[in-house]
């Protein structure tokens, strides 16, 4: 396997061990989000749930072995109530978006506008849950910002780096 061929199935491991992150964490959020909102919730459930399926088919398609979702995932902060369940789906949301940005330079194609739709599904999932937007989505953690999430408490990163070191999280 060539070095770009490697690191395109990093980057979808990645993206795989994020979307495992997004569909614990919108379990969530469906079960503590106002009842305004809980459609929107389901279908960004489901979004993910397929996009980590088809992700899962691509790892395998590229010669690898799916990262496995982890028992449970440390959330950012605490969920009591329907408006910490807004602020942790646009996080989630925010988070995948960063990983589909390293897939988008990975990938080369089709799996290249693939990820850049995932990015741009992401994007907008979180503007309407965060209500604003951010100028390049899923780029500020990449920037070493004041606001860029704690690699530990971010499940996506957490998954990954534990899948990578065979390390599991919890």
């Amino acid at each position: 396997m060539s070095e770009a061929e490697n690191r395109e199935l990093d980057a979808v491991q990645a993206a795989l061990a994020a979307e495992h992150a997004a569909v614990y964490g919108y379990g969530i959020v469906g079960g503590r989000v106002g009842e305004e909102r809980r459609t929107e919730a389901r279908t960004a459930y489901d979004a993910h749930r397929a996009r980590r399926d088809a992700l899962a088919r691509k790892v395998r398609d590229l010669g690898g072995k799916p990262v496995a979702a982890a028992a449970g995932y440390a959330l950012p902060f605490e969920v009591p109530d329907s408006a910490a369940a807004v602020r942790l789906a646009a996080e989630l949301e925010e988070r995948v978006a960063g990983v589909y940005s390293d897939l988008v330079r990975a990938a080369e194609g089709e799996r290249r506008a693939a990820a850049a739709g995932a990015l741009r599904e992401a994007a907008v999932r979180a503007v309407r849950w965060r209500g604003g937007s951010v100028a390049f989505p899923g780029l500020a953690e990449r920037a070493g910002s004041p606001s860029a999430p704690d690699a530990a408490s971010d499940p996506a990163t957490a998954s990954a780096t534990a899948s990578a070191s065979g390390t599991p999280t919890a």
